[in-house]
């Protein structure tokens, strides 16, 4: 193989050291760095790591475009368990480190989740959430209109017949920092990161395996499993290997704005009846997002702005939902790609049930950030022993879309 060192794309080495892995994992992001730093962490796996990635600025990935929140207010147990393993995570990520005090303490801010229902219906499906939460330990509470008014008064909930909320462990935390330290202690550690792309995959004769990758740049690589961690691209890379991925970019647009007349208290993570959510973001300033009514997929590398959403959607929502935010300046904007499910909303995960080494990470709906701790562990799990040793996850499995059998998460935003 060419040296290493021969070529570099922003930071990253463009060829590999070796042309066989253990590991290749498709994806250098937050799923992918995920995976290569808990696969570091295992005492019983001793093999070799290669991590692809087509952009090392990740300037494009769902990871540079998140709001950066976790949440514990989902429909079913496992997701919820899992954010709860992340929260974990989060709050003692030194310690989780390895005590390396060059990795900063970090601490969730728990300005909570606020979903408002302004149908009966809606109201049914977060009463129905609150009972799954609170057997999980969470501490979600159901607020009536009146309660809300009196607990934020800034609110304007004349169409509002019910609030939910958590305050504890549900906000921001820096997903930049971790991303950040996981993929630097996983180099540290020996795993290979390039900058390159995955472009054909192939095969054995009797199609039952994965033998190898043939990268961008013309190198073929042969691995002993392989980790589909492309997020937008997921359907692209499941492809090469000819199997349908139920997984679209979705455009979820983004808007941090300075208010004339700041609140002054945390702004809960407001979800809107509409699907306009709203945030808390420091200095006066307050970070919000949505989508068009009508959410097609989009080509993975479509990052045009809709400027007119602003005008006509998002900004009349937040005005009429919180009346000081009448007066407001953008500061920023931009547009980020949700890995949308379009099957039930849920990951995919795991191996494909008739390619056992073509191992899935994938289809989180705007819920990877949040779900990168456990979803790390668990396929590292996997890949290690062919099993989970903590979180049961093969209810995301492949196999369900198979047989046409949804897990379905209602907690969608």
């Amino acid at each position: 193989m060419p040296s290493a060192d021969a070529k570099t794309k922003n930071g990253y080495p463009k060829i590999p050291r070796q042309n066989s892995y253990d590991v290749v994992i498709i994806g250098g992001a937050i799923m992918g760095s995920s995976t290569a730093w808990w696969l570091t962490e295992s005492p019983d796996f001793n093999g070799s790591i290669l991590v692809v990635e087509r952009d090392p600025t990740i300037e494009k990935a769902s990871t540079a475009h998140t709001n950066s929140c976790i949440r514990q207010q989902f429909s079913t147990e496992l997701n919820v368990r899992i954010s709860q393993f992340g929260a974990d995570f989060i709050n003692n990520v030194r310690d989780r480190m390895g005590g390396d005090e060059r990795v900063p303490n970090l601490k969730i801010q728990s300005f909570g989740y606020l979903y408002l229902a302004d149908t009966d219906g809606f109201a049914d499906t977060l009463r129905t959430s609150q009972k799954v939460q609170l057997a999980c330990g969470a501490a979600t509470e159901l607020l009536t209109a009146e309660a809300i008014k009196l607990r934020y008064p800034f609110y304007n909930v004349d169409d509002i017949i019910l609030g939910s909320i958590n305050r504890v462990n549900e906000g921001y935390w820096d997903g930049a920092t971790v991303f950040s330290w996981w993929r630097r202690q996983a180099i540290e550690r020996g795993v290979d990161y390039i900058g390159n792309e995955v472009v054909a995959i192939t095969k054995n004769p009797n199609g039952t395996r994965v033998d190898g990758v043939t990268l961008a740049s013309g190198e073929t690589i042969s691995c002993g499993q392989l980790v589909n961690a492309s997020g937008p691209r997921a359907a692209r890379t499941a492809a090469m290997i000819g199997v349908d991925l139920p997984i679209e970019p979705r455009k979820r647009y983004s808007w941090v704005f300075k208010a004339e007349h700041p609140i002054d208290q945390d702004l809960p993570l407001t979800i809107d009846p509409s699907g306009v959510h709203v945030r808390e973001n420091g200095g006066g300033t307050y970070q919000c997002g949505g989508h068009t009514a009508i959410d097609p997929a989009v080509d993975v590398d479509d990052f045009e702005m809709d400027h007119a959403i602003w005008q006509d959607h998002i900004w009349p929502t937040i005005a009429t939902r919180i009346p000081q935010f009448e007066a407001v300046k953008v500061i920023s904007e931009w547009t980020g790609h949700y890995s949308m499910n379009v099957f039930d909303h849920n990951a995919i995960i795991g191996p494909h049930p008739e390619i056992g080494n073509f191992v899935f990470l994938n289809g989180f709906s705007g819920h990877g950030l949040q779900q990168s701790p456990a979803m790390g562990r668990g396929t590292a799990e996997w890949l290690t022993y062919g099993a989970y040793q903590n979180l049961d996850l093969s209810p995301f499995h492949f196999e369900r879309i198979v047989n046409n059998a949804p897990y379905l998460e209602r907690a969608i935003i």
